[in-house]
């Protein structure tokens, strides 16, 4: 109807050249010099249509200033990377997939949660849970743990690709597929590098989602082995309590080194704003992993302006090749940090697997009578 209006000013305004005579080489080049400026137009109202559609968080990172802890709540989804950046795509297609997205992971959550609504998970991609890698070193664990084969049922394994997701279903209760389009994370990803670093921030990203919903967790790399319920030595009324590669005897001091593979957080407006602000820190301290973020972050005003309360936890109980726990009687978990390969990973784990079983198969009496070791780190450390 516009073009049509426009036709026809077009042509009265030529007919008036000359005394009315039409000159065809001006009337051709008006007309399409408006249908130029039409295509235009209608192209720019068709970008502004469906950036109406990008996530809040996308557009909201460039309306804050993450320095002053000015928060715009964004609406990631768990499948936020998998938007169609063709302009032919349709946005009800992109909230179609966010919606069954959505109702996947409050149906597994729901599955593997705890009554208290605390959810044990891991993430992982193809590379480790292939055949004899981590991920069936890391539920061996489980079994042969003292009193932690029934917390299987509460693990939720959230596969980064297909294959880590085609493989978790062979073995295990509950699966959650976590995949980002157009991104591979199936192989092994070498320790800063941009494919680690992008997996590392979306897995934190995810976290946010599942605090959200509702739901407390206690994340756990699948390179840490679990040989006791840790439960007890959680620290009650804290918002967010991780370990430590160097604990410093002291669960409030910040100096504490800590390591983001293992942290229990509780669902609440605090840890929520914390996951917002620390995701999109990731913006200000780039080529940075989310545990170097937090490493800065944890002395910043932010954290004491929402309330967060944070404690770090003792090596003793929650230890790691960086500073293994002194004494097997206490040991909850064993962390495969300070080591770099996977295959390395692998050697000292199933070693220490081996520990642990030499360990339990003692007498009660010897078990208790003096302190128990770990032969590892070998190859690492």
């Amino acid at each position: 109807m516009a073009f049509g209006m426009l036709k026809n000013y077009s042509d009265k305004m030529v007919d008036n050249l000359e005394g009315g005579r039409k000159n065809k080489i001006v009337k051709i080049f008006i007309l399409f010099f408006i249908i130029a400026i039409s295509c235009l137009v209608l192209n720019y109202h068709s970008d502004t249509y469906i950036l109406e559609f990008f996530p809040n968080s996308y557009k909201s990172i460039f309306s804050q200033d993450l320095k002053q802890g000015n928060l715009i709540p964004p609406s990631l989804s768990t499948n936020d990377s998998n938007i169609s950046w063709k302009k032919s795509s349709r946005p009800e297609n992109y909230l179609t997939s966010k919606k069954k997205n959505q109702n996947k992971l409050k149906k597994v959550l729901k599955e593997a949660a705890m009554a208290d609504k605390t959810v044990i998970i891991t993430a992982l991609n193809a590379a480790w849970t292939a055949p004899n890698s981590i991920f069936e070193i890391f539920l061996e664990s489980f079994v042969i743990g003292n009193n932690t084969k029934s917390l299987l049922k509460n693990l939720l394994v959230v596969a980064l690709d297909q294959t880590a997701y085609s493989h978790c279903l062979k073995i295990h209760t509950h699966c959650y597929a976590l995949i980002t389009k157009n991104v591979d994370f199936s192989g092994e990803k070498l320790y800063m590098s941009g494919d680690y670093l992008k997996m590392m921030w979306r897995r934190t990203d995810f976290l946010r989602v599942v605090l959200q919903m509702g739901y407390n967790f206690i994340f756990t790399d699948a390179d840490i082995l679990w040989f006791r319920q840790p439960f007890a030595h959680f620290y009650s009324n804290v918002d967010f309590q991780i370990a430590c590669d160097h604990y410093l005897h002291d669960s409030f001091d910040p100096n504490n080194d800590p390591n983001g593979g293992f942290k229990f957080v509780k669902s609440n407006n605090q840890t929520i704003q914390f996951y917002k602000f620390w995701y999109k820190s990731r913006k200000i301290y780039k080529g940075k992993n989310e545990q170097d973020v937090f490493n800065i972050i944890k002395y910043g005003p932010f954290i004491k302006k929402i309330g967060l309360k944070i404690r770090f936890l003792d090596t003793a109980y929650f230890g790691g090749f960086c500073e293994p726990s002194k004494d097997l009687n206490y040991v909850c978990t064993m962390h495969a940090n300070c080591c770099v390969g996977l295959d390395n990973k692998i050697h000292d784990l199933r070693m220490t697997i081996d520990d642990w079983k030499n360990y339990m198969t003692l007498p009660s009496s010897e078990k208790g009578s003096k302190r128990h070791t770990w032969t590892v780190p070998r190859i690492c450390g």
